[in-house]
């Protein structure tokens, strides 16, 4: 039996199944939820010419298998694996990063289980300073670009550049921002509610769709909310205009007012997930204490 005669027989024995279950109607929503994702995807990358090209593959297949051409069958047959490694080799940025955004995903279940983030991304006292910093350096047309930690460390970024480890005040983001001095080229790391570093690299962005007036700080920025969750704040050295790098896409033109409600969601993002932590603690720690009395108990 040739290979193309396994694929219809198959076909043939899948839908002679005449009795359809409720486990079998849940199984094609998941089949079609997962095809529905895997085609956004493709769409938003270069695979999504790839696409284009397997499927005129595939009907030019199928017509030499409705015209019984045996020698482009054979061919195919001989090639469908080679090519499937092949585009694994090819798109590997482009599936890494499909893998880091799943990973990256935070559910309604696992922020119960774990707690959401342990660690408070910023206080009100520092949304204040923050804000009127960025509004300052709008005002002046300084160029700015300060990103915010949430749950993924920036570690890495951070080790780029100096060392700072100091409270959020809008007077030393000024004086790290005036060209010319020796931390203004580059980012600010903001970590734990601290100006952790200054002078970071970043990496770029490779997306083709970001507008041409849009120069490296904004590209920098938009790589790192590529692999990491970071809340990023651009502000244009040529307009003074805001913008915002969130989950790899580049919001524009945001005001003062839009900045502030988008930091205190962050805020209470990181509040209540302290607060869930601390009452997990608390829980726990009533346990320890209970088992320590009943065994001075026995």
């Amino acid at each position: 039996m040739s290979f193309w005669d396994n694929i219809v027989s198959y076909f043939k024995r899948y839908f002679a199944i005449t009795t359809i279950t409720p486990f079998d109607i849940i199984e094609i929503i998941i089949i079609a939820f997962l095809f529905y994702e895997v085609l956004v995807w493709f769409k938003k990358t270069r695979a999504w010419a790839l696409l284009k090209g397997i499927v005129l593959i595939l009907v030019a297949i199928l017509i030499a298998a409705i015209f019984n051409f045996s020698t482009i069958l054979w061919l195919a047959s001989k090639t469908l694996s080679v090519g499937v490694i092949a585009i694994f080799i090819i798109f590997q940025p482009e599936f890494r990063k499909a893998l880091e955004q799943l990973g990256r995903r935070r559910s309604f279940l696992h922020k119960f289980f774990t707690g959401g983030s342990s660690k408070l991304t910023i206080s009100d006292q520092s949304i204040e300073e923050l804000m009127a910093a960025v509004v300052e350096l709008s005002r002046t047309r300084t160029g700015a670009l300060i990103c915010i930690e949430e749950e993924i460390e920036l570690d890495e970024y951070a080790a780029t550049g100096i060392t700072i480890d100091s409270s959020i005040s809008t007077q030393l983001l000024l004086n790290i921002f005036v060209d010319k001095t020796p931390l203004h080229d580059g980012a600010v790391i903001i970590k734990e509610d601290r100006i952790a570093a200054a002078t970071c690299y970043l990496p770029l962005s490779a997306k083709q769709n970001i507008n041409k007036r849009f120069g490296t700080r904004h590209r920098a920025g938009v790589g790192l909310s590529e692999v990491s969750d970071a809340f990023v704040i651009i502000v244009s050295e040529e307009t003074g205009r805001i913008s915002l790098a969130l989950s790899g896409n580049l919001l524009e033109d945001v005001d003062s007012v839009e900045l502030r409600n988008r930091l205190f969601e962050l805020h209470k993002a990181s509040e209540s997930a302290n607060l869930l932590g601390l009452f997990k603690k608390g829980r726990k720690n009533d346990e320890v204490q209970r088992d320590t009395s009943e065994v001075g108990n026995k």
